[in-house]
């Protein structure tokens, strides 16, 4: 019988999409990879290669808009993970998330072997403990705990991201080359200002460019009002499901955006990432991965690493500052590097 591995990334879908090279390691020895994910993130866990099974479950000592908690819901994630049978449960987290709760499910679920990576003091519920915390990449983060379980890429495999997506051209975006800016984000402070992104699109279209603008169903008068600023900007707020928006974001030449999941799902279709990046969390653990990208935001600032959802500041400083020309040169820059759609790696 074929060896079940549970993967446990229960926060957003950029952090899904990160996970995917870890998950990809564990599907490289021959397991079936059932991943365990938020409703948030299931998109992307669909589309991640290596994952056998989704499994879609709010753990409220995880999720960004937490339910109830106590024991009713307690026993209905026992007896979901129960269904799963799973041999083996590798809990992937951020820095700032306490794998241990989960743990905590885990053993009452009977999973036979578990791991993460914890500050804390782990007792007997974690097998494989690392206990780590510095400023290693997501990504890294995540490789690292899977190789201590015993799992490694396939040597042929470079570790970048990757979603399934169709590789074709949108017959909606037919025509010009074009750019994406997605100026939104679940977490205000993660972005600009509707101001800053309204003038960025006004110069991208003074440059000659096509501005694709994008975000979800309730980012529509953001997009609106983004779009408005030049007329080679095109409004798609909440026009496209997320194998659609995949696509745009594979055809574009560049996508620019904030610290935010379309950036990683940019990089997980092989397009370059311009990121305005203000340093709630640091550069270092997001960064666009494994694409030509660039940063623009004070990451030294003495309010660095807040993680705060919405700045407290009147405006935040640590990315106002950043001046639009050198974002747009490296739009350009970035833009004539690359063929459309190419999947080439930094």
């Amino acid at each position: 019988m074929t060896r079940r591995v549970l993967v446990v990334r229960a926060d957003g879908l950029g952090d899904v999409v990160l996970s995917g090279p870890a998950v990809r390691a564990v599907a490289a020895a021959g397991v079936a990879v059932t991943m365990l994910c938020s409703p948030a993130g299931e998109p992307a866990a669909r589309r991640l290669p290596g994952v056998s099974d989704v499994v879609v479950a709010r753990l409220p000592w995880v999720d960004a808009n937490p339910g109830p908690s106590g024991a009713a819901v307690l026993e209905q994630l026992v007896a979901l993970v129960r269904t799963i049978d799973a041999d083996e449960a590798i809990l992937l987290t951020s820095s700032h998330q306490s794998p241990l709760p989960t743990a905590v499910l885990m053993r009452l679920a009977g999973v036979r072997r578990i791991g993460g990576i914890s500050v804390d003091y782990p007792g007997s519920l974690l097998d494989v403990a690392l206990r780590h915390d510095d400023d290693r990449h997501e990504v890294t983060r995540a490789l690292e705990l899977v190789e201590a379980f015993g799992y490694r890429l396939s040597s042929d495999d470079p570790g970048a991201l990757h979603l399934d997506h169709s590789g074709a051209r949108l017959p909606e975006l037919a025509g010009e080359e074009y750019v994406v800016v997605h100026p939104g984000a679940s977490v205000p402070a993660r972005t600009w200002t509707p101001s800053r992104w309204f003038d960025l699109v006004g110069r991208l279209g003074a440059e000659g460019m096509r501005t694709i603008v994008t975000g979800g169903p309730d980012e529509r008068a953001l997009t609106a009002r983004v779009a408005r600023a030049h007329a080679r900007a095109e409004d798609w707020g909440g026009a496209f499901e997320f194998p659609q928006l995949l696509d745009c974001l594979a055809g574009a030449k560049v996508v620019v955006v904030g610290n935010t999941g379309p950036a990683h799902m940019a990089a997980a279709v092989g397009t370059p990432v311009v990121s305005i990046f203000p340093p709630t969390v640091p550069a270092a653990r997001w960064r666009p991965w494994g694409v030509p990208y660039l940063l623009f935001g004070n990451q030294g600032i003495e309010c660095a690493g807040c993680r705060a959802r919405a700045c407290p500041r009147p405006e935040p400083i640590c990315v106002s500052a950043v001046r639009l020309s050198p974002v747009v040169d490296g739009v350009v820059r970035l833009a004539a590097a690359l063929p459309t759609g190419s999947g080439a790696a930094a």
